[in-house]
């Protein structure tokens, strides 16, 4: 039986090739899902590895600073526990504290300087007496400034003219004064002793002559 094809090959070859074009645009559409889903998937598995990977690291940082807190309490006992040691060992060097007042309150004290009153407030000391002049006075405050490591910041705080009476009925000008001086604590002086006895250490070898 021979068949007779009565419809245009135009129209087929047209038809053919639409078909062609929606299979292949259905095909890049589902390729196209295909590749974004995956895409997807990846990204939401990288995000969770992510957020997983930081909910480690936020218990680790709490713990951290957890261990943080606990060092710096006990920084804070360590530093209480040094003070109150440094007070004890700053109580034990002050029992002779009175003995170096005095002492070397004599040793400052210039000839025609005389003290009527001392008041020690802490580590203040408070000096009041009569001295034959002004400069007796200012030699005073340049020895407790400057010769002794036991006393320190020497202020003038008053000096008023007055006179005494001598016999046989003789009056004399004197300057009565009033300073304020800084006790230096024991474990201090003792440091200052010790730094001035190296620096003048090597003056003595260097000038001790050598013996052939």
């Amino acid at each position: 039986m021979i068949l007779i094809n009565l419809l245009p090959h135009r129209e087929v070859a047209r038809k053919l090739r639409r078909d062609i074009f929606n299979i292949s645009l259905g095909a890049s559409a589902l390729a196209g899902g295909l590749i974004a889903g995956i895409i997807f998937v990846w990204y939401q598995t990288q995000l969770s590895g992510q957020q997983g990977k930081n909910l480690v690291l936020q218990n680790e940082i709490k713990r951290f600073d957890n261990q943080i807190k606990d060092i710096a309490g006990l920084e804070a006992e360590i530093a209480g526990l040094r003070a109150r040691q440094q007070a004890v060992e700053d109580l034990q060097a002050d029992r002779n504290l009175p003995v170096h007042l005095l002492t070397e309150l004599v040793k400052q004290l210039p000839d025609g300087v005389f003290v009527t009153s001392m008041r020690q407030d802490s580590q203040t000391v408070t000096l009041q007496g009569v001295a034959q002049s002004n400069e007796r006075v200012s030699e005073l405050l340049r020895n407790l400034g400057n010769n002794t490591p036991w006393f320190s910041k020497p202020e003038l705080v008053e000096i008023v003219a007055g006179s005494v009476t001598l016999p046989p009925k003789d009056q004399r000008r004197v300057s009565n004064f009033t300073i304020r001086v800084r006790l230096v604590r024991a474990s201090e002086a003792e440091k200052m002793l010790a730094s001035v006895s190296a620096a003048s250490a090597p003056m003595v070898s260097a000038s001790t002559p050598v013996k052939k």
